[in-house]
């Protein structure tokens, strides 16, 4: 698999400059552009960019591409103190490697791209804005696998696509064969992450407010109309009135996007009723997996954090929208047929129960079995591509899969 672009395909580049040539105290060997789209896209991309490490050879510059979801973008960079060029110039600057978990605009750039994908597999059906030659909308294929998404005026965008599973291979072969050939299995960061993390579930459960012998009952809501927040706000409300405190703790977990399209304000307002009812909120800065690991139950929609669940043994429940804009072939169209669907009219505790009831762990194993055919080792296989790629030689081997840091929660100030 060639990771260089021919020199007919790269566009006239200039020297990165910000004195980084005059000034520079390390030896610089190679730069690596790390491509924004969304602060979900950056989380992902942190667990590729960190695989670099301990090498002082490299320097890793941010960028923030154009996307309908960059609010909170450049807060993120800020927070992590990253080197950060506009977009315009990263268009016009000359690196050795581009690293990326969205697609948008990744064609404007004159570097190799490496590309992984921004969730939990591929499910979701949409349509790129703008048809061929710009008329209407293209036809809904399913995103990061379609041919809208990877190929551009016939030749295939990135240089390399990295894949968590041979099933997603296989799956890319079908929707745009020709991308094929710089298709590479490498493993799924947050399956490793969660794996690490499941002898520490006794931490993560007090750190949630979890008193021994209460279910922790995790509600995930992605983002949008047809998440479970946009269709049954309700729902954390009758949860709260249905299930006794001394036999269940409450707690939320909201994708990046509600945080940063409606503000942390607009958030701890909303929540401020269901706090005082004592439904608990995760923290947007927190990590996500040890949640996941402390909860009995996960109530979910279509977001990516029900399908981690699979894997801890959580007792699962669905709820937003039907699932239309699902790919039928993916792991959550298999989770969601799977598993039962809220129901407004019956008794939330009894639903519960019978869920757990019904659970069947051989079942959701084999979901689980689909996020990644390399369990444990995206780091060593990511950080090879990525060398490879450099043409460098690594100078250490990567450490094992670290576990999550405990969940932090919203406070609401004194009771």
């Amino acid at each position: 698999m060639s990771l260089l672009m021919p020199d007919a395909d790269r566009r006239p580049a200039v020297p990165l400059r910000l004195d980084v040539e005059r000034w520079a105290t390390f030896r610089i060997r190679r730069r690596v552009l790390a491509v924004v789209h969304t602060v979900t896209s950056a989380q992902r991309l942190l667990e590729a960019v960190r695989l670099l490490e301990g090498d002082p050879r490299i320097q890793t510059v941010f960028t923030m591409a154009n996307d309908v979801f960059n609010d909170g973008v450049e807060r993120f960079l800020e927070n992590i103190r990253a080197l950060v060029v506009p977009w315009s110039q990263a268009v016009h600057t000359r690196f050795d490697l581009a690293l990326a978990a969205s697609h948008g605009g990744l064609h404007e750039l004159s570097v190799p791209v490496v590309v992984l994908p921004h969730g939990a597999s591929y499910n979701k059906r949409i349509s790129a804005p703008g048809g061929p030659r710009g008329r209407g909308t293209a036809a809904r294929e399913v995103y990061g696998l379609g041919r809208q998404w990877l190929v551009r005026d016939g030749m295939v965008v990135p240089a390399a696509i990295a894949l968590a599973h041979e099933q997603d291979r296989i799956r890319l072969g079908r929707l745009c064969p020709e991308a094929l050939p710089v298709a590479e299995v490498v493993g799924d960061p947050c399956h490793d992450r969660v794996a690490a993390s499941l002898p520490h579930r006794a931490q993560y459960r007090r750190a949630l407010g979890a008193r021994p012998g209460q279910e922790l009952v995790l509600v995930c809501s992605t983002w949008g109309p047809d998440s479970l927040l946009g269709r049954q706000w309700d729902l954390l409300a009758r949860l709260a009135a249905e299930l006794p405190r001394e036999e269940f703790r409450i707690v939320v977990m909201l994708h990046s996007h509600v945080w940063n399209a409606h503000s942390e304000w607009h958030i701890r307002s909303a929540f401020a009723g269901l706090a005082r009812a004592g439904v608990a909120l995760v923290s947007q800065h927190a990590e996500w997996a040890g949640a996941v690991v402390a909860a009995d139950h996960i109530v979910g929609d279509h977001g990516s954090v029900a399908l981690y669940g699979t894997m801890t043994g959580a007792r699962i429940l669905t709820a937003g929208s039907p699932d239309t804009d699902l790919d039928p072939g993916s792991p959550m169209a298999e989770l969601r047929a799977l598993a039962p669907r809220i129901h407004r009219g019956r008794s939330l505790r009894r639903q519960l129960r019978g869920t757990s009831a019904a659970y069947r762990a051989a079942d959701y194993a084999r979901i689980a079995s689909r996020l990644s055919s390399e369990p444990g080792r995206f780091a060593s296989l990511m950080r090879a591509l990525i060398y490879r790629a450099l043409r460098l030689r690594a100078p250490s081997a990567p450490t094992p899969p670290e576990h999550a840091a405990p969940p932090v929660t919203v406070r609401y100030g004194a009771p």
